[in-house]
């Protein structure tokens, strides 16, 4: 860990210019040389051959989901090192590869000796979700979500009533797993290493609902109510029509004949603690 690319996303909440800034501060006391930087999405990320030609070893994400899967997927035959740091809504990546610990504290024991290692992904249509994909009737609800998380008002009661009248919709079947209810609200699939991890929340009532539409624009909306989880290798979207997906967050219309299965990336993550 000597040269380093920085990419960030300046659109995110947590990402400020200050809070960049102070991680080039530390890259600066600890001797790391910093070959160059990306503003994601206004600034194209960089390739492998640019990276390679630069001799840049560790590229540092410091963005949301979206932001690190779209860096991450680019440069998946990079052969360099990833550092990913915690500058999202949750940060579900950087606190599996590194616990609760703060971007400088990361920083800091990465250079003294980080393990490299691969995480688990879902896969789908050519798209991939480090940290997971969401399907159903409350997939909706992501618009509604970014207009909060930019502090955009204008508009934000039309998008919650629709995604609201869309989760009481019939909701989502899917074919490959048992175990779980014929029409879900929602259902996250997570990657793991040997497997898929998927959650139902099956949300009928106001109350129910009413969490769920909450969690979505504040949180984690698995945390919205009890879940079924079943473990599954290959799943589809049952039915004829395309069903709305999440790819770590980012929409993308899914059609029901393409498989959803696991996969492993190549060792190229920085861990700092132990896996648990």
């Amino acid at each position: 860990m000597k040269n380093l690319w920085f990419i960030t996303n300046p659109s995110s909440g947590s990402a400020t210019p200050e809070k960049c800034a102070a991680i080039e501060a530390v890259f600066e006391e600890r001797g790391l040389r910093l070959v160059g930087r990306t503003g994601f999405p206004d600034e194209a990320l960089p390739t492998s051959q640019s990276l390679d030609a630069a001799k840049v070893d560790t590229v540092v994400l410091f963005a949301g989901d979206g932001t690190i899967n779209a860096a991450v997927c680019a440069l998946a035959e990079w052969k360099g090192a990833i550092l990913i740091l915690p500058g999202g809504t949750m940060n579900l990546l950087a606190k599996a590869l590194h616990g609760n610990a703060d971007p400088a504290a990361i920083i800091h024991t990465a250079h003294e000796g980080g393990g490299k290692v691969a995480l688990p992904f879902v896969e789908a249509g050519g798209r991939r979700a480090l940290v997971g994909l969401i399907l159903g009737p409350a997939a909706s609800w992501v618009r509604a979500r970014e207009m909060v998380r930019a502090g955009k008002v204008r508009g934000l009661g039309r998008a919650m009533l629709m995604a609201w009248r869309r989760t009481f919709a019939r909701g989502i079947k899917l074919e490959g797993v048992r175990g779980l209810r014929e029409r879900a609200q929602a259902v996250f699939v997570r990657p793991e290493a040997d497997h898929l991890d998927v959650a139902a929340v099956d949300a009928r009532d106001f109350r129910s609902i009413t969490a769920l539409g909450w969690e979505w624009l504040t949180g984690d909306w698995v945390a919205a109510a009890a879940v079924t989880q079943v473990r599954a290798t290959v799943i589809r979207v049952a039915g004829y029509k395309p069903a709305l997906a999440l790819f770590d967050g980012e929409p993308v219309m899914l059609e029901p004949d393409i498989p959803i299965t696991g996969g492993m990336t190549a060792r190229q993550f920085l861990r700092t603690v132990e896996a648990t």
